[in-house]
């Protein structure tokens, strides 16, 4: 049942578990990459961009030519999205471990 003289400690609780899990996050880091590893990049579990790295052959093979510029952002484009991807992944993860496999709706 219920009891309404709990309810501040359970928002403490909620507050802190919020906490918890922002540090998470921030902690999470997640690396992708395409291309085979011409383009490789660094993402946190907030899904901040942190590092992105292209490999100098992939600029030196650059012939000015307007495909092999559209070909590389391709490349960003997909370790970026792949990146997202997998810390998604960790963000899901880091949920289902804190709220003990419980099962609610739009959080997991």
């Amino acid at each position: 049942m219920f009891n309404p003289a709990k309810l501040g400690e359970m928002m403490a609780q909620a507050t802190q578990m919020k906490d918890e899990m922002q540090r998470k996050l921030e902690q999470t880091v997640v690396e992708a990459s395409s291309g085979g590893g011409a383009v490789s990049v660094t993402m946190n579990g907030k899904k901040q961009l942190l590092k992105l790295k292209i490999d100098p052959s992939a600029v030196s093979s650059l012939s000015g030519n307007q495909a092999d510029v559209e070909m590389l952002e391709d490349l960003i484009v997909a370790a970026v999205n792949a990146a997202g991807q997998k810390a998604e992944d960790a963000i899901q993860s880091n949920l289902k471990g804190m709220l003990g496999g419980l099962n609610i709706p739009g959080l997991t």
